[in-house]
């Protein structure tokens, strides 16, 4: 049996999945952000969906990292698990 890793190198070989792959590299560093932000603040997704007014399948899908929140949600999700919001445009 395969691990994790050896099975994304091999699918990461293929160079249209690699392209799949870079393209939403941004989506799941938001993802990973949130996530991580979540995990400091010791709260699950049904906490930060009391505290946003919403429901945990919106949470989740915010952290799922298939597509760009609004900024309007990111600031949402950062004041429930007490943060701050931050825009930094980088030079790539």
């Amino acid at each position: 049996m395969k691990t994790l890793k050896e099975l994304k190198t091999q699918l990461l070989a293929n160079p249209d999945t690699q392209a799949a792959y870079d393209a939403q590299a941004e989506e799941f560093a938001i993802a990973r952000e949130l996530i991580a932000a979540r995990t400091r603040a010791g709260l699950t997704q049904a906490d930060v969906a009391a505290r946003m007014g919403t429901t945990q399948s919106t949470v989740a899908r915010l952290e799922g990292g298939k597509a760009a929140p609004s900024l309007r949600s990111l600031q949402r999700y950062a004041q429930a698990v007490g943060c701050r919001a931050v825009v930094q445009l980088r030079h790539a």
